[in-house]
């Protein structure tokens, strides 16, 4: 487990700086896309003006997870509120579905069935949609840049770990603007085949397109909140790293049972069955598991550690996570 005071509180930070680095190209991008659809009427572009208001005020949500999931334990909640940082993140997937994905399925199929073909202004179009995909990209690099480094220092794969992390709001940042960048792609394929076929079928594709990408992309965010809000055990590397700690335990003479459960972003419920070493008394039995517990606790992913003494015929420790 690598996640001293110092390294959790880092991450915390660079993902505040993360969400706040979205949420202001996002309200960029928002801006300039609501004011080029009105100009030019383009279907995909409202599309892509409801993905960007959806993803700016997805990004309120992200903040006050990430502030209300840093809370530490007080005495009406010991576990602290890291769960509280997938709730409002779910809230946010559920916004990105609500007004991104369903606006733009729905503003599509209308201007598809309609059959009109408007005259559009497709240099303003063009002119802003490179304006969002700089702007868009500046958040998506800060987003591969947090990845990245928390990845190396895990020693995952980028991809396995944007998808695994337990930082919820990290998550959501990489997906979103993933999803926008490939949006404005799709956005200016279909407003470049409106152009040249004078047909507006394509540009009403387009804006169906980019709700479907933003379904999936909500969908995916809403099921990776929902495993940790029910109790997400962690990864077998982190299963093997905990057990590799409390085996460095002097006292410890073996591990018989581990048992993991994320309880916030980068926080870790932790029980766990052990021998100790030699044949103390009861009482003193009692001093060394407490003494344990608060060492293993100085780990800052570490919310609370309970060590019981384990049985004669346990087994050894346990089922590992299956990924």
């Amino acid at each position: 487990m690598k996640s001293s005071s110092t390294t959790s509180a880092g991450a915390e930070t660079e993902s505040l700086r993360t969400v706040v680095i979205a949420f202001a190209a996002n309200l960029g991008v928002a801006i300039a896309k609501t004011v080029a659809a009105v100009i030019t009427g383009s279907a995909s572009m409202v599309a892509e003006a409801s993905h960007s208001w959806a993803d700016t005020g997805n990004e309120i949500f992200l903040l006050v997870a990430n502030k209300r999931g840093s809370r530490g334990p007080d005495e009406q909640r010991p576990l602290g509120y890291g769960r509280e940082a997938y709730f409002w993140s779910t809230l946010a997937a559920v916004g990105l579905f609500v007004a991104g994905a369903a606006v733009s399925i729905w503003h599509g199929i209308t201007s598809l069935l309609a059959g009109e073909s408007s005259s559009e202004n497709y240099t303003v179009a063009y002119v802003v949609l490179a304006l969002a995909f700089v702007l868009e990209g500046i958040s998506f690099l800060q987003s591969v840049r947090q990845i990245r480094g928390e990845a190396a220092e895990y020693e995952k794969d980028f991809f396995d770990y944007a998808l695994e992390t337990s930082d919820p709001t990290l998550r959501a940042v990489f997906a979103e603007d993933s999803a926008a960048l490939i949006g404005i792609v799709i956005a200016g394929a279909g407003i470049g085949l409106h152009q040249l076929t004078g047909s507006s079928a394509y540009d009403a594709v387009g804006s169906i397109l980019v709700g479907v990408l933003l379904a999936v992309v909500a969908f995916v965010l809403i099921d990776r909140n929902r495993r940790f809000l029910t109790g997400e055990p962690g990864s077998r590397a982190l299963w093997n790293a905990v057990v590799e700690r409390i085996e460095q335990l002097p006292e410890v003479a073996s591990v018989r049972f581990v048992r993991i459960e994320f309880v916030g972003p980068k926080q870790i419920l932790l029980v766990a069955s052990v021998d100790l070493v030699g044949d103390s008394v009861e009482s003193s039995i009692a001093h060394t598991l407490r003494r344990l517990e608060r060492e293993l606790e100085t780990n800052k992913a570490v919310v609370d550690a309970v060590l019981t003494v384990a049985e004669p015929d346990e087994g050894d420790v346990g089922p590992t996570p299956s990924h």
